[in-house]
């Protein structure tokens, strides 16, 4: 299939001399990725004068885009039959009427790719490794099921906790046994003392008695006569006191051996009580295994995640988290495994019933289908040009994580439209509209965005078929070569830009024409009464360069209403309608005159009511270089007899 790549609005040429070099660098980095296979592309015919001479900055240029397998001027891509088209911004050097030299950002011409649908999701469709990495993933998983592993347990982190207290306190226990030991000891070591300068006393008094005794014999040898028995008593005395003294210290030391053995004692018992803490209690063993109760109804997103319950969605799920790990099946349990659990911790699964308290329906919302059946989510960064609810959205990191919260609100309820099924559509298809975004200056901004990306792409994997980024500024491109190492090659695979003039062309290639909202140049406007999408269907028209197509709508009976709708992409033609009655000497009816559209000309509705039989005409004239694609739909309505 030939894609012409050539740009059609002037508005979006960037003169070489006002775009700096380091953002051709940053649109380049982001433009071609070496990791993904390039189509073939022909060899482009450069049509710039050969007279005027290339500025050294257009060499330049010219080498870097050269480098990034860029085409300059016009080209033709074959694409291959099963591979994915890509839409990338191309740089194309264009001759202006004054024969400077203009880089101009445009993006290849869109076919509606029949490629584009939903990855192998059943087991006879899978490769080889494929089919093993999902038995090996189910096999995992079925064990960590019936053991009960799949989520982090509070008793178990309790008993950490627990186990971390036992651990200390036997060390406090020690220190305290230890602190007392020393205080007896000191206290023995002082009573020792005490005792030792009592001893000393008690002899020093009885030798100066003694001497004292033995003078008085001396000096009175009639008094010593009759004093033998009292001296007799005496010296019994002593010996009595001797012996009293000596019972003393026996049971002062033996009282100081008990004081001594006690601070031991309560050690060997501290000992004891920990052994027996340590030891395991079998009864309370036997009783929490009985207690553990197996959950097999763990399911995530409404599908059952035990493999031996054979649900067919277990699968789709399953090869969701493959898909996010290419494959490696020990990543994806991991990522699994952490997504249970932070659904867990943050009580996903009970979201959908919470009032958030913010109204941001403006921001985000879900509408309309694709061609292969995705629910289309529409992403309106715009909104927060408004200061006002920039603050109340993003001011504080209370309110930034309240739309985190919405935003899963968003994702779920986008999910609740999937089916998981054989055959059924399991993904969403993104448009990121980034008309009159906040810049990146907006710091607040710019750390929720990350953190949304990053929560987003870890716990939902494989949710979104594309994502689409429409208005695209320059300076973004920029800002995504920052975010772009925080994602996963898979991730960025999925992203397509499309310049300001290429949007409806853009959107054309996935969502049918009745599905794209007016703003964006489809024909989907809000409460229509005229048209569903379900009752009509929008047919397709080539007009070729230099010439002109007709369209007509049939009504023979008098007093019918036919309505229409039309669009051309990129407009720049001469547009005209009117009645053709079936006779001939009839004159015929200008419904609207000869008109020439613009490049930004909005879908056109109109309607008649006939009085004669005839026909509406609906005319195209193609005076440009450039054939046009036109898609037109139209419905008859018989008036009521009055």
């Amino acid at each position: 299939m030939a894609v012409e790549a050539k740009s059609e609005d002037t508005q979006m040429a960037v003169s070489v001399v006002a775009v700096e070099e380091p953002t051709i660098k940053a649109a380049e980095k982001i433009v071609v990725d070496p990791s993904v296979e390039e189509p073939a592309i022909n060899d482009a015919e450069k049509k710039v004068d050969p007279s005027v001479e290339e500025e050294p900055i257009i060499k330049d240029v010219e080498k870097k885009v050269d480098d990034a397998a860029v085409v300059v001027a016009e080209v033709n891509v074959e694409e291959k039959k099963e591979e994915e088209p890509k839409t990338e911004e191309v740089v194309e050097e264009k001759e202006n009427e004054s024969g400077d030299g203009e880089v101009i950002l445009s993006t290849p011409a869109i076919e509606k790719s029949s490629s584009f649908r939903e990855e192998a999701k059943e087991y006879s469709d899978l490769k080889e490794n494929e089919k093993k990495a999902l038995v090996e993933f189910k096999s995992k998983l079925e064990e960590a099921i019936l053991e009960n592993k799949l989520f982090k347990k509070k008793d178990e982190e309790q008993k950490e906790k627990e186990q971390q207290k036992d651990i200390e306190k036997p060390t406090q226990q020690e220190g305290d046994a230890e602190k007392e030991k020393s205080k007896q000891e000191d206290e023995y070591e002082e009573k020792e003392k005490s005792k030792q300068e009592s001893e000393d006393e008690e002899k020093e008094k009885s030798t100066q008695e003694g001497e004292e005794a033995k003078g008085k014999s001396m000096a009175v040898d009639s008094e010593e006569n009759k004093d033998d028995k009292p001296k007799q008593e005496g010296g019994d005395e002593e010996k009595e006191k001797t012996v009293e003294g000596v019972e003393k210290i026996v049971k002062e030391e033996s009282g100081e051996e008990k004081q001594k053995s006690s601070p031991e004692a309560d050690e060997e018992k501290i000992e004891r009580e920990s052994e027996e803490e340590k030891k395991p209690d079998v009864g309370a063993e036997e009783k929490s295994v009985e207690d553990v109760v197996v959950d097999k109804d763990i399911s995530i997103w409404g599908v059952p995640l035990l493999p031996s319950k054979g649900s067919e969605a277990t699968d789709v799920i399953l090869l969701k988290f493959l898909r996010a790990r290419d494959f490696k099946v020990n990543e994806a349990f991991e990522m699994l495994k952490n997504t249970l659990q932070w659904r867990k911790d943050n009580k996903i699964d009970s979201i959908l019933d919470e009032d958030l308290g913010v109204d941001l329906g403006s921001v985000a919302y879900m509408d309309g289908l694709d061609y292969e059946g995705h629910p289309i989510c529409y992403n309106m960064y715009g909104i927060f040009e408004d200061n006002q609810l920039y603050q109340k959205t993003f001011g504080t990191e209370e309110k930034r994580e309240q739309f985190l919260r919405w935003r899963f609100q968003l994702m779920e309820k986008g999910i609740q439209k999937l089916d998981f099924n054989k055959g059924g559509v399991s993904s969403l298809l993104q448009i990121n509209d980034l008309k009159n975004s906040p810049g990146p200056s907006r710091k607040e901004l710019r750390i929720a965005m990350k953190q949304a990306v990053g929560l987003l792409q870890d716990n939902y994997p494989e949710f979104v078929a594309r994502n689409i980024f429409v208005n695209v500024p320059f300076w973004y491109y920029a800002f995504n070569a920052v975010l772009s190492p925080f994602l996963t090659q898979r991730t960025k695979s999925k992203f397509v830009f499309a310049r300001p003039a290429k949007v409806t062309e853009t959107l054309l290639r996935y969502i049918p024409a009745e599905q794209i909202p007016l703003r964006y140049g489809g024909m989907k406007r809000e409460n229509d009464s005229e048209f569903s999408t379900e009752e009509t269907t929008v047919s397709e028209l080539t007009v070729k360069a230099g010439s002109t197509e007709s369209i007509e709508i049939p009504a023979p009976e008098v007093g019918t209403t036919l309505v229409w709708d039309l669009i051309v992409l990129g407009w720049e033609v001469s547009y005209k309608e009117e009645f053709v009655p079936t006779d001939e000497g009839s004159y015929t009816i200008i419904v609207q005159k000869a008109k020439k559209m613009g490049s930004h000309e909005e879908p056109v509705r109109n309607s008649f009511r006939n009085n004669e039989p005839g026909k509406v005409v609906l005319t195209v004239d193609n005076g440009s270089f450039k054939k046009k694609r036109v898609f037109y739909r139209y419905k008859t309505k018989m008036s009521s007899s009055s």
